[in-house]
């Protein structure tokens, strides 16, 4: 098997599994791992919050050894067992469910009072000062955010707060990643080894009007009297012809002028919204955010589950960069 579970950096159960399944996706910060083991009597056991990783042979196709002569490389790693499950029939069997350690940030809250000027890079650095977090070479998101006041809520809702801001505010995509050197902002698409699609098993093509908008019209965030309207700030208008009006009315602290405005309507313009689901042959390093290539188009995964095996699976979900800026970082 091209696969290993290394349990508190001593125990190697590569014996043990009897499979294997990864999953990310960028509606959650932390990537799961869930492992089937069979377990003999004399095994020490497994206890939740033990370290753990996975490690695999990265797969290789078309030719081109990524693999570093075949060599393991970290898949989930650093992990921590989060649950265990046991059913001891003939023999014991167990299902270990672990995260990487983001898991920490979506599961812990704090307070923070940031004041303006500074960018989502920076407080990323902040968040892991005060709560030992190592972090990884953090690249600089170099939008300037507004002043921020954060209640208590957890430290994963104020990184994306910071990073859908950085959008909005005109700057690139980012997600937060675990690595095993630490935590670091993954620029969305930017994956160096990019793959084309084509050992399919299925591929879903999804079209929809549903959750499209033809036009957009921000309005102001300041006070008024209770018979008073809402001051417009901008309207944009995009294939009402086409599909009809689908009008989206938002409001944004951050968004203050006529200029800012009309621009943040115009991103927020959709008309029939496209979507991809594709099982194929499993590329095991793939990550929610990477970009493919499917069909012809370059796309964005918005979300994979991999089977591990030799061969293994994988489920994707794709959909343009357009989209998945609207999506994840534009829509309230």
């Amino acid at each position: 098997m091209s696969y290993e579970v290394v349990l508190q950096n001593k125990y190697y159960l590569r014996e043990l599994v009897k499979n294997i399944s990864l999953k990310d996706s960028l509606d959650q910060i932390s990537y799961q791992g869930t492992i089937g083991l069979s377990i003999p009597a004399s095994f020490p056991g497994i206890e939740p919050g033990q370290e753990i990783r996975i490690s695999g042979v990265p797969y290789s196709g078309s030719g081109r050894d990524i693999a570093a002569g075949g060599k393991m490389v970290p898949l989930l790693h650093p992990g921590v067992v989060w649950d265990c499950s046991s059913t001891l029939r003939q023999s014991k069997y167990m299902t270990v469910t672990v995260y990487d350690r983001t898991i920490y940030l979506a599961k812990s809250e704090d307070e923070y009072l940031f004041p303006a000027g500074g960018t989502a890079t920076q407080r990323l650095r902040k968040y892991a000062a005060d709560w030992g977090i190592p972090l990884d070479k953090v690249p600089d998101t170099k939008t300037k955010l507004k002043k921020a006041v954060y209640r208590p809520q957890t430290l994963y809702n104020m990184i994306l707060s910071d990073l859908k801001e950085t959008v909005k505010a005109g700057g690139d995509m980012y997600v937060p990643r675990m690595t095993p050197a630490g935590l670091t902002l993954f620029k969305v698409g930017s994956n160096d080894v990019v793959w084309k699609l084509e050992q399919l098993e299925e591929a879903t093509q999804n079209r929809t009007l549903e959750g499209a908008v033809t036009r957009v019209k921000v309005i102001g965030t300041e006070d008024r009297s209770e018979s008073a309207p809402s001051k417009v700030l901008a309207v944009a208008s995009g294939e009402t012809a086409k599909y009809g009006v689908l009008q989206r009315v938002v409001q944004d602290e951050n968004v203050k002028t006529a200029g800012a405005a009309k621009k943040y309507a115009e991103s927020m313009l959709t008309g029939l919204r496209q979507s991809y689901t594709v099982t194929c042959i499993d590329l095991n390093t793939i990550r929610a955010g990477d970009k493919v290539i499917f069909n012809g188009l370059n796309l964005i995964v918005t979300s994979v589950s991999h089977e591990l095996g030799d061969p293994g699976h994988m489920t994707l979900e794709l959909a343009t960069m357009d989209d998945v800026k609207r999506r994840y970082f534009l829509e309230q």
